[in-house]
């Protein structure tokens, strides 16, 4: 400990003398300075040695300070320290001392140069990104979309779920209107306020490295199927007393026929039939009891009027939710539909034991009249 302490020091006097001469570290090195000599495969200890140390920093051209202090305890913990990835394996190039001088005029900039490393190690989920949103938004010049380490901090990964309660805190770092009516809706009150497991997360939605946004017309078009996944699900549904035929139901009707059609002959536009979030929202679905919800009989007429403006008072009543007709649910439905199930095989069914009978008596009276001859 005691010999550790002095590294410490020396590096740390040594850090100091050259940052703050009128020439700095890369300068002192040029002109043949006093600093220490180049080491290859530094060890995580070296490195801390200087950057434990509480408030280390130092100030980019744009006057912006950039801290350069990891905390040992909080990057031992962490993912990258429990596989024992060394600082020099992602910042290359400040495998010795003094590093090599910093060219980011800005922390963002910083960050844009840095991020990229990433894919040394996670290619797949690196190249995965290359068609999110983010990452367009970032070609198209708004240097704050996000990026890797803006939702892993390198220093302090830890497993991006655990709890699931993680993942829309991250999201909300950038999306914070968005976070504070999800948490709100029926799916965030029970997966921030309760630990839901079974409720969708922002990455369940709209993914995790290939984030895709509702500005896209294919995301939309296939946005049942999102709902899907989980409202399709008879065990889990059955937990909470939900029935598990609503996406079934919804593709049966004119509605979701539609958007079938669309999904299978026209993937890249836009449908001009309603999903499951036109009418139910976005970020703040609500529980179908409660007053405010978008699809609750006393507001349903309003819901539908977005598409149907002409539509009166009795408009609502002809939709059959997203129950199976049966006895119990629409028995006027269910009654009519299986009377035409029963009628219509029937009728076909005995048109065709007409024909087909028909069609023998006459060959049996054909031969008949051959063998009288």
């Amino acid at each position: 400990m005691r010999s550790r302490l002095i590294i410490r020091v020396a590096f740390i006097l040594t850090f100091s003398l050259i940052s703050f001469s009128p020439l700095g570290v890369s300068e002192a090195v040029a002109d043949g300075g006093d600093a220490l000599p180049h080491q290859q495969g530094l060890d995580n200890d070296t490195c801390l040695t200087c950057h434990d140390v509480p408030g280390m920093q130092m100030e980019l051209p744009s006057g912006q300070v950039l801290y350069l202090t990891v905390d040992s305890v909080s990057y031992i913990t962490s993912s990258h320290g429990h596989e024992g990835i060394a600082c020099v394996d992602c910042h290359i190039g400040f495998d010795g001392f003094p590093h090599e001088s910093i060219s980011a005029r800005s922390i963002r900039e910083f960050t844009l140069d840095q991020y990229t490393l990433c894919a040394e190690c996670h290619e797949d989920k690196y190249d995965a990104t290359l068609d999110s949103v983010h990452q367009k938004s970032l070609a198209g010049g708004n240097l704050e979309a996000a990026v890797c380490t803006d939702c892993h901090d390198p220093h302090r990964t830890q497993p991006p779920d655990v709890p699931r309660s993680r993942i829309p805190q991250t999201c909300e770092r950038c999306h914070s209107q968005i976070y504070d009516v999800y948490k709100e809706s029926v799916h965030g009150a029970a997966l921030i306020g309760e630990g839901n497991p079974d409720v969708p997360s922002c990455t369940d939605c709209h993914g995790v490295h290939d984030v895709e946004g509702p500005t896209s017309s294919s995301f939309h078009l296939f946005s049942p199927q999102i709902c899907a996944d989980c409202h399709a699900d008879e065990e889990r549904m059955e937990r909470y007393g939900v029935s598990a035929d609503v996406f079934e139901t919804y593709v049966a009707d004119f509605h979701g026929t539609t958007v079938i059609l669309f999904e299978e002959t026209a993937p890249d536009q836009e449908t001009n039939k309603p999903v499951c979030i036109d009418c139910h929202g976005v970020h703040d679905m609500l529980k179908v009891d409660d007053p405010e919800s978008r699809v609750i009989k006393n507001n349903l007429l309003t819901t539908c009027q977005k598409c149907h403006p002409d539509a009166d008072e009795n408009f609502p009543s002809s939709w059959l939710s997203h129950y199976k007709p049966s006895p119990e649910n629409n028995p006027a439905v269910f009654y009519v539909d299986l009377f035409y199930k029963i009628l219509i095989p029937g009728v076909i069914g005995g048109m065709v034991l007409f024909v087909a009978s028909d069609g023998i008596r006459r060959l049996i009276e054909r031969r008949e009249g051959v063998s009288d001859e």
